[in-house]
């Protein structure tokens, strides 16, 4: 029984002992070989090559027409008659709709009666204060009373007259019906708001209403190139100059954001009011220029910084070995980098990029939206 239970143990110690072998062994191989790979392609060179690029900001806006009217009525009455529908052109001075006039043609009729009555009276003041001395002094304060009636009615006459007049609403610029909340038997009360019965837009020229963030809105001016994509187009962009920056912010969420307006030509009627838009602001373009991937700019040389862009310090790769170099950049994206001096095209710089991947990934991102939509690189540069 004895010589069993030692036999087993021994058995069990060599089991154990030929397993810790296999781990000490497949641990050395992992050290040896498979863990030194990556430091060992760590470093890949990076070529300096030609491509544009486009320094800009991105944002979110809304398409609506630059100039538009909301036309309303002066008079409160029932909507009598619609002469357009959304969408009709309609030109300046033409009528649009009407408010049922009995009312306000019953009231110019009172008061055009009284008038008349007040005349007769005054005339016949006149006479008796022709007639006796005793009388003229009667006749004298009725021909006051009666003068300052006239006066009275005629005014209400002509307010009567005018309001009539408002029942009639008329185009008052050339454009497109755009909006109409209104229908006809629906009473309007004008006492206390002016009613909006259509509003009548300008398509020929849009405005984009973007929002722009409050850490990138100082660097916008007025007339700077800007260009926006439309969510349902993605492929077609719309040139534009930003027309003004408004002062006032919008805070959404705790994000204090500040409206920008883009004025653009629309041609052909494609874009239309409350489009979602993708707004580019440019601040700066360069094409066939010299780039570099941004990653590679790690090490900032701010004391070498000069007219030509701001300095730093690169590893290229050259026959005789690695050479330490401060280069200037010009235009830096999220993905690339304008190199302005410091090194020439087919150069190779030392970055820290994983196996398998070159500029072409940066290159198309670049042909695209300027870089601004881009995602963002694992290691930016040092600014």
């Amino acid at each position: 029984m004895t010589m069993k239970w030692l036999a087993k143990l021994r058995r069990k110690q060599i089991i154990g002992a030929g397993t810790f072998l296999v781990l000490l062994a497949g641990g050395w191989y992992w050290y040896s070989g498979a863990a030194q790979k990556p430091q060992d392609s760590a470093v890949r060179p990076i070529m300096v090559t030609r491509a544009n690029i486009e320094e800009v900001v991105t944002s979110q806006g809304k398409l609506e027409a630059k100039q538009y009217v909301d036309v309303g009525t002066q008079v409160s009455g029932q909507l009598k008659k619609i002469h357009v529908d959304i969408g009709d052109t309609v030109k300046k001075g033409q009528l649009l709709a009407e408010i049922d006039p009995r009312v306000y043609q019953a009231q110019v009729e009172q008061n055009l009666k009284r008038n008349q009555n007040l005349i007769t009276a005054n005339a016949v003041s006149q006479q008796a204060l022709q007639e006796t001395e005793s009388q003229a002094a009667v006749a004298r304060a009725q021909v006051d009373s009666i003068a300052a009636q006239i006066q009275e009615t005629e005014s209400n006459l002509k307010a009567s007259r005018t309001n009539l007049g408002f029942t009639k609403i008329y185009a008052p610029m050339d454009g497109s019906v755009t909006t109409l909340p209104t229908k006809e038997g629906q009473t309007l009360n004008a006492n206390q708001t002016t009613p909006t019965v259509m509003q009548v837009a300008n398509l020929d020229v849009m405005t984009v209403r973007a929002q722009v963030a409050e850490a990138d809105v100082t660097r916008l001016k007025e007339n700077m190139p800007a260009y926006f994509t439309t969510l349902g187009n993605s492929e077609t962009r719309w040139a534009g100059k930003v027309r003004q920056v408004l002062p006032s912010p919008q805070i959404v969420n705790d994000v204090v954001l500040y409206d920008v307006l883009i004025d653009v030509n629309n041609e052909g009627r494609k874009l239309m009011t409350g489009m979602t838009t993708q707004v580019f602001f440019i601040f700066g373009k360069a094409d066939n220029a010299l780039v570099l991937p941004a990653e590679v700019l790690t090490r900032r040389a701010a004391k070498e910084d000069n007219d030509k862009g701001k300095a730093y310090r690169v590893t290229v790769l050259t026959d005789k070995g690695r050479e330490q170099r401060v280069i200037h950049v010009g235009l830096l994206t999220r993905t690339q980098a304008e190199v302005i001096d410091g090194l020439q095209e087919g150069e190779k710089v030392a970055g820290n990029r994983p196996a398998g991947t070159g500029n072409q990934n940066n290159q198309a991102n670049n042909q695209q939206r300027g870089n601004g939509a881009a995602q963002r690189p694992v290691r930016g540069p040092q600014l």
